[in-house]
């Protein structure tokens, strides 16, 4: 039978806890979340693993067994896993670098390019990050650093500064009234459906992708939910809701079908490396530096209208 290890993680921190909120917040997940890898677990072995009642959470007998079966194994597999990523940092010098953007990827390559010239012995490895879950290789130790847009405020992140500052479009099938527009305000929102991102993003993070109302406080219509920018722009052009994203999509994702509105009063959009707290080795600081004189070499950051 095959389990998940994050179906173990959460089984076992909601076996000290015995609180679905505050395993939640260790996790950093919501509580639903927890609930679901809890009951796939449950479904997996074919019987109950915790009592639930509207005041307290308890193992059952076959809990408490499994719970004293797996500890041992699993503190024995995360200290493995830790002395291999050690070992495998101080063999090869590997960094990992995510992104999440076009212009964040070139300004990533730049940056490693400009980084074996001065650290020879650093090799980097870039990846694109999800775009539902931007934190969650880094979480897991898969990425040193990632090349996202803020806002970020993660207890467990370090976020480094805007390297790359743009203003914020919506993206609108031709047909749509606001695509005759030359520019939108927020208020505007209002007249449209805004497609929303699938997966545990953060509240504010969702907020700021797509408001749920207006600064006079009109609501704003949720449409889709996307699991991908492609899957957005495709239903964008089908007339299914609207985009609010940054102005890089109208030079790096013009397409038929799409058309592009500046919102002029839209919080702009920043983009700069972010690492796990207590991780800042020399060599994610080296690529911080080498990352921030590209961009200063590039003349970011920069404003895109």
């Amino acid at each position: 039978m095959l389990t998940d290890r994050d179906e173990l993680d959460c089984f076992l921190i909601l076996a000290e806890e015995l609180h679905f909120g505050r395993t939640a917040e260790r996790m950093l997940l919501s509580r639903a979340r927890v609930s679901q890898m809890v009951q796939r677990l449950e479904r997996r072995i074919g019987a109950p693993l915790f009592l639930r009642t509207s005041r307290k959470v308890a193992l059952t007998a076959l809990g408490a067994q499994l719970r004293a079966d797996l500890e041992p194994h699993h503190r024995a597999v995360a200290a493995a896993l830790e002395r291999a990523a050690a070992t495998a940092r101080a063999a090869d010098g590997v960094l990992h670098v995510g992104f999440t953007t076009p212009p964040a990827g070139e300004l990533v390559l730049r940056a490693a390019r400009a980084l074996r010239a001065t650290h020879p012995g650093i090799a980097v490895d870039v990846c694109e990050a999800p775009f539902t879950d931007p934190y969650g290789q880094l979480r897991a130790g898969s990425y040193d650093l990632v090349f996202t847009g803020f806002p970020v405020r993660e207890a467990d992140l370090v976020r480094g500064p805007a390297l790359i500052t743009e203003g914020r479009v919506l993206a609108v099938a031709p047909g749509d009234p606001l695509a005759a527009l030359a520019s939108a305000t927020l208020e505007d929102l209002a007249e449209t459906a805004l497609l929303t991102v699938s997966g545990d993003l953060p509240a504010y993070a969702r907020e700021h992708h797509a408001p749920a109302r207006t600064p006079l406080g009109q609501p704003i219509e949720r449409g889709p939910e996307v699991l991908n920018l492609q899957e957005a722009l495709m239903l964008v052009a089908a007339g299914e809701g609207a985009l609010l994203t940054s102005a890089h999509a109208t030079t790096y994702h013009a397409r038929p079908g799409i058309a592009y509105v500046p919102v002029t009063d839209a919080e702009p959009a920043g983009f700069g490396l972010v690492w796990r707290a207590g991780h800042d080795t020399a060599a994610v600081r080296a690529f911080a530096r080498a990352a921030k004189a590209e961009a200063a070499r590039a003349g970011r950051p920069r404003a895109v209208a």
